[in-house]
């Protein structure tokens, strides 16, 4: 069989791949000698590389070779770089993740929902600790009522105009009493001529009247009482139908 017949510029071409790699590693032995502090010769720069691929060249096909072309000389760069990328595994694409930042990333979410785990349970202690009081104070204001009741009785069985100092003492203190409750958050609920409103109100009688509308409440049977925005008690109210 017969031997194929190198062309030209196919031996140039390897010429000038060996020339560079001849260059790069006499560049390579250099720096390795001024690491360790001996005298480093100067370094082959590009017109030394392109002095030795004509070089190369000459003795290859012999006579003058043509200086190198771009695209040789980039074929080169490549070769002698893929070899360093393939062995470090570090290319620009190739880049491994550090297991420090995924670590980091984890307890940071895991702190996060931390976090919001503690302020909802926060809210909802706040939450349930408010409601717990005022159900306490609730029933503790609806024990009061019927002494609130007793006062109004008494008071208003006194003869006008013949009131004595202990009917006065007895007034003061039912006013007091009255404005720590309001203090407290208690008030009356609004029911003689109020529409009924069994949200608000308890019909116990029904009665008609013909000066009164539907369902107004004529009469109030025993006053009610809100804490806040909470009933505790209703109030007992006739109403007309």
């Amino acid at each position: 069989m017969a031997e194929e017949k190198k062309t030209p510029e196919s031996s140039n071409e390897e010429a000038v791949k060996e020339a560079v790699r001849e260059a790069r590693e006499e560049a390579k032995k250099q720096e390795k000698a001024g690491e360790n502090g001996e005298t480093a010769e100067e370094t082959a720069g590009p017109e030394d590389i392109e002095e030795a691929v004509r070089t190369e060249a000459d003795g290859e096909t012999g006579r003058e070779a043509d200086p190198p072309t771009k695209d040789a000389v980039e074929a080169a760069d490549t070769a002698e770089a893929d070899p360093g990328q393939k062995e470090s595994g570090k290319g620009i694409f190739h880049k491994k993740k550090d297991p420090r930042d995924e670590k980091i990333a984890e307890l940071t979410d895991r702190v996060t929902r931390q976090m919001a785990e503690f302020d909802n349970f926060r809210k909802r202690t706040e939450k349930e600790k408010n409601a717990s009081f005022e159900m306490g104070a609730s029933a503790i204001v609806e024990k009061i009522l019927p002494v609130v009741d007793n006062f109004e009785r008494g008071l208003s069985l006194l003869p006008e105009g013949e009131a004595d100092a202990f009917a006065e003492g007895m007034d003061k203190i039912y006013k007091q009493l009255i404005t720590t409750l309001t203090d407290l958050g208690v008030s009356p609920i609004e029911a003689l001529g109020q529409t009924f409103d069994p949200e608000l109100h308890n019909a116990v009688m029904h009665v008609d009247d013909e000066n009164a509308g539907e369902n107004e409440i004529v009469e109030e049977l025993q006053k009610g009482y809100r804490f806040h925005d909470r009933v505790i008690r209703h109030s007992m109210v006739k109403v007309a139908n």
